[in-house]
């Protein structure tokens, strides 16, 4: 049986998702990566790298995204 994404509970959704994701993560290197992204993550590499870019320890970003979503 084929089931629509439209007759799908969130439940069901979330957890196609996740087996989806589950399944191509154990092989990460044929999953290609689009040129657009590759660009992006190598011009941020670069900003890291030459102190174009700040960081925040995870503790205080943690925080800042609970703050944000309550």
């Amino acid at each position: 049986m084929v089931m629509r994404l439209g007759d799908m509970s969130i439940r069901e959704k979330l957890s196609a998702m996740e087996a989806l994701w589950d399944d191509l993560a154990r092989d990460p290197d044929s999953v290609p990566v689009p040129v657009w992204h590759q660009e992006v993550l190598e011009e941020r590499g670069l900003r890291a790298e030459t102190g174009g870019n700040s960081f925040n320890e995870w503790e205080s970003t943690k925080n800042w995204v609970r703050e944000r979503t309550r």
